[in-house]
This record gives C-alpha cells, sequence and structure tokens, in this order.
C-alpha cells in the first residue's frame, strides 16, 4: 500500500505547480476526469476491473486560481526565515528558542515583527528585558517573510521527473 502514498505533482492547466497529493488521490482525479495524465512510469495499480498507470505529475482540467497565502506563524517557520541563527550572536544552531523582541509581558505582539530565533544562552540573557535594556543587538531586523507561491516546495524533496514542471529548476 505504500505505492498509493506516493507524491504526485499537480499541475494547472497553464502547467504550473500547484500542489502534491498522493496516488490515490491523483488516481481518483483522472478516474473523475477533474486531471488528465501527464507522466507515469511508476508502474501500473491492478484493479479487479481495470490496470492504472501510477501517475508522477497530472493536470487539472480546468484553471484555479490559487490565493497567496501568508505564511502561518510557527516555531520551525520562524527558524527557517532566521536560518536557524541566533539573530543575537550569529550563532548556527538546531537547539534555538523563541524570543519576543519586546517581551509578552510588557505587551510585545505574537507576531513576525516581534519575533526572532536566539540561542538559549542569550535568551536568558536578554530574559524580560528589551535588546537594548540587556546590552544586545540584533543582527537583522525581524520581518514578515515573502508570500511564496512555491512555499510547499520548500523542505521537501523534489523528484526529478517533476523538474520540467518547475520553474525555479530551469536552466537558462
Amino acid at each position: 500500500m505504500a505505492v498509493l502514498s506516493a507524491p504526485v505533482l499537480v499541475v494547472n492547466q497553464n502547467y504550473e505547480p500547484l500542489n502534491i497529493c498522493d496516488v490515490k488521490r491523483a488516481v481518483v482525479l483522472l478516474d473523475r476526469g477533474k486531471a488528465e495524465l501527464i507522466l507515469d512510469g511508476r508502474g501500473f495499480l491492478r484493479t479487479p476491473r481495470a490496470t492504472v498507470p501510477i501517475p508522477s505529475v497530472i493536470r487539472l482540467a480546468y484553471m484555479v486560481k490559487r490565493p497567496f497565502m501568508k505564511r502561518r506563524m510557527a516555531r520551525r517557520e520562524v527558524f527557517i526565515r532566521d536560518h536557524f541563527m541566533c539573530m543575537y550572536c550569529g550563532k548556527q544552531s538546531k537547539d534555538l528558542t523563541i524570543d519576543h523582541v519586546i517581551p509578552r509581558q510588557r505587551g510585545g505582539p505574537h507576531t513576525w515583527e516581534n519575533v526572532v530565533s536566539a540561542c538559549i544562552p542569550c535568551n536568558h540573557r536578554k530574559a524580560a528585558h528589551t535588546p537594548a535594556e540587556a546590552g544586545m543587538r540584533l543582527l537583522r531586523e525581524p520581518r514578515a517573510p515573502r508570500a511564496n507561491p512555491y512555499g510547499l516546495f520548500q523542505h521537501r524533496t523534489v523528484l526529478e521527473e517533476w523538474r520540467p514542471f518547475l520553474p525555479w529548476t530551469q536552466s537558462a
């Protein structure tokens, strides 16, 4: 059953990458006529009534207008934005904490513009103070990351057969 959970690239009618779904969902879309098979090559699914090629890339039969979604604020997203680096001392580490530039107990909001990643020693040193009060300087002002229409491909394995459909992998 691992074949049914394999990833499938879903492209819009204009071949713009939209999503990644599993084989099971892709086969349903193909069966209902909502998508067409663009690329297979993983073998076949055999059912009592039919033999179906296992898709790798499918194209929707209709155009989908995709809204740009703001990135949700989560610990991992903050670490990714800050490149897994302490914004006070510059030390790169996987062992980071979240620090509010203006402490929450002083009315600092929990927003992209007030949250940075910090190593444990820097976070303890700063404590419930502002950076100026603690005698610390931010390496970079925190900002909300820009909306990325291809964010779902970040930190994900991209299959070789998908490369022709991904604009950032095209050679000039």
